[in-house]
This record gives C-alpha cells, sequence and structure tokens, in this order.
C-alpha cells in the first residue's frame, strides 16, 4: 500500500532466473501489485520464465517482439559484446516496450532483477543508467536488489515503494540471493546464465555469416541457425547438414518449401541437408557430395541423392566428400 492509500503495481521484466524471482517477490512482500513480462526472440525464450510464474504465482505475459528486435540487432547503437549480444540496446528496448505496457494498463513502475557490477559489461553503474535513459522511461524503472546503491527512483519519492526494504546487492557473489531464496522458500533454480543464444560464439558466427551474406532474415531462419553443421559454399550459397535425428527433424521444421532445397540420401542412412533460398547447379552438387560424406555410404561409392526444390524433384548420383575435406567450409 502506497502513501495515498492505493496498492501499487509494477511490471517487471523475467528472464526466468533467480534473481527476477527475487525482485518480483521483495516488492510483493511490501504489499505492491506485481507482475512479469517476457520478451521472447529467437534467441531467447520463455520457457523460465513460465516456471518462474508457476513458482511464485506471479502472473506471466509472453510478448513476441521478433520484427522490432531484428531492426535493432542489425545496428546496435552501444555495439555487441564479446559476440553477437548487444545486451544494453536489448535491455533498453525491452524497457521500452515494457514501459508502453506500463502506461496502457495501468502500472505505476517497472523493475528487473539486475544487480550492480553482477555482469562486467551490461549491469555497471554506467551501463544501468544508459538503458534507463535509451528506453524513454527515466526514472520509473527500479532494481529493488540493487535499489539502495543507486539513485531514487520516482515511485520510491512518491512513496509507492519502501527503500528501506529494497536492498544493497552489489557485485557476482551470490551468497545474499541464496539466502534470501531460503527465506522465500525457493530451493529450485536455475544455475545464473541468461540463456540468450546471442552469448554463443557458435551461434553468433552463423548470424554473422547470415547478415554479411544477405539483406534480410526470417525469424525461421534464425531458428535453423541453431542445427546442424553450417557451410559457406559461396558468396550466393550455404548448406546446413544434420548431425542428429533432432538437427533433420528441425531442418524440416523450419525450411521454407518455397524457396528451399532439401537434400537426403535414398538408400544409405544419412543427414537432412538444407540449401537456403536454393543455389546453382555446380553448387547443388557440391552440397549433395558433402551431405553423402556424412552419411553411411561406403566411402568413393557413387550413390543416389534426392533433391528436392520448389521446381520439383531429381535424382543426382555422387561421390561423398570425406568431412575432414570440406572442414574449411564450415562456419565456425
Amino acid at each position: 500500500m502506497n502513501s495515498s492509500g492505493k496498492k501499487a503495481r509494477a511490471l517487471g521484466l523475467c528472464s526466468g532466473g533467480l534473481d527476477s524471482m527475487l525482485a518480483g517477490l521483495i516488492l510483493r512482500d511490501q504489499g505492491i501489485e506485481v507482475e512479469f513480462v517476457t520478451f521472447e526472440t529467437p534467441f531467447f525464450n520463455a520457457e523460465k520464465a513460465r516456471k518462474v510464474s508457476q513458482m511464485t504465482g506471479i502472473p506471466l505475459s509472453v510478448k513476441p517482439i521478433y520484427a522490432v528486435y531484428i531492426t535493432m540487432l542489425k545496428s546496435p547503437p552501444a555495439g555487441y559484446g564479446k559476440h553477437m549480444n548487444p545486451c544494453m540496446d536489448c535491455h533498453s528496448l525491452m524497457f521500452k516496450l515494457a514501459g508502453e505496457m506500463m502506461q496502457a494498463q495501468g502500472f505505476d513502475f517497472l523493475f528487473s532483477g539486475e544487480v550492480v557490477g553482477q555482469r562486467p559489461m551490461s549491469q555497471t553503474k554506467s551501463s544501468l543508467r544508459y538503458v534507463e535513459k535509451h528506453s524513454g522511461f527515466e526514472g520509473y524503472i527500479l532494481r529493488p536488489l540493487s535499489a539502495k546503491n543507486l539513485p531514487q527512483t520516482i515511485p520510491e519519492k512518491e512513496g509507492k515503494v519502501n527503500r528501506d526494504l529494497l536492498l544493497d546487492i552489489e557485485g557476482r557473489s551470490r551468497k545474499r540471493q541464496i539466502k534470501l531464496a531460503k527465506k522465500f522458500g525457493i530451493t529450485d533454480y536455475p544455475a545464473p546464465a541468461g540463456g540468450c543464444l546471442l552469448t554463443d560464439k557458435g551461434y553468433s558466427d552463423r548470424l554473422k555469416d547470415l547478415f554479411d551474406h544477405q539483406q534480410g532474415c526470417t525469424e525461421a531462419e534464425l531458428h535453423l541457425l541453431k542445427y546442424g553443421r553450417h557451410f559457406r559454399l559461396n558468396p550466393q550459397a550455404k548448406l546446413i547438414v544434420g548431425r542428429t535425428q533432432k538437427d533433420n527433424e528441425n531442418i524440416l521444421k523450419y525450411h521454407n518449401p518455397k524457396k528451399d532445397t532439401v537434400i537426403r540420401l535414398k538408400k544409405y542412412a544419412g543427414p537432412i541437408a538444407l540449401v537456403p533460398h536454393g543455389a546453382q547447379k555446380d553448387s547443388i552438387f557440391l552440397a549433395a557430395s558433402i551431405c553423402a560424406g556424412y552419411s553411411q555410404a561406403p566411402n568413393f561409392a557413387a550413390v543416389d541423392v534426392q533433391v528436392t526444390s520448389p521446381n520439383g524433384e531429381e535424382v543426382l548420383k555422387v561421390i561423398g566428400i570425406p568431412p575432414e575435406d570440406v572442414r574449411k567450409l564450415l562456419i565456425t
């Protein structure tokens, strides 16, 4: 209950980690009505956030934001982190979108589980300040776990939040969070890690290659970057070769039959291979030979490979290329 006698309402960004959970519970402990929102992209899903919502009873909204996110990702004003992760501009965008929800749905302020100094690039005081300024909701973003190490926010000044009941956690140690979790009866929570694919080197290398070789991309193409081995055959052609049955299933799930070419062996067990957007005949022969090289076909045997494209089906006879001979084409 705030100083006016009206129950305050807060909307929090939820990554699905312990810190997000604690931030919501700390505010709820003050009598504040809290809800979570998670913004879903091909790089980050809401699975952990849904578990947090179930564990805490804090309502969760999940909002897909592919279109606006990809625009930011191609040219983040603050640049990238170690890989293709635009953490500061990602957080700014998500707080901007959450702020628009706050205004539309009558929340009083925003919050997150960010801790000063926990992450060396994205959670310094200067980076938190950058996020707040560029979100468009300066003064309305509360970080309950580190609030006493940061300037007072508008909801604190207005009496909607009791600053004395907020914390001053700083740095990478998680001892205080673990102790607080016990206080709230939380025993099952994920290890500290964002789970964002953009912080993964392999995924980031594939994404950079995609951005370097084509103007736009679909959401499905970004999902395809998660599966199989990726080869750059030439500036116009790329090949994806499944490594497992799950890879094969997801390659077929996310491919576009109106544009892409699918390759598979006819008589031998082997991977599904995909040439996104198709390619010239010589590149398809190379792709089919690489696919055969990863199959169970005998070495140096001529094998039949089925090629399915928007133009129909055909069978090519190729000799598999050993994987070690095409390693130089791998996108790493």
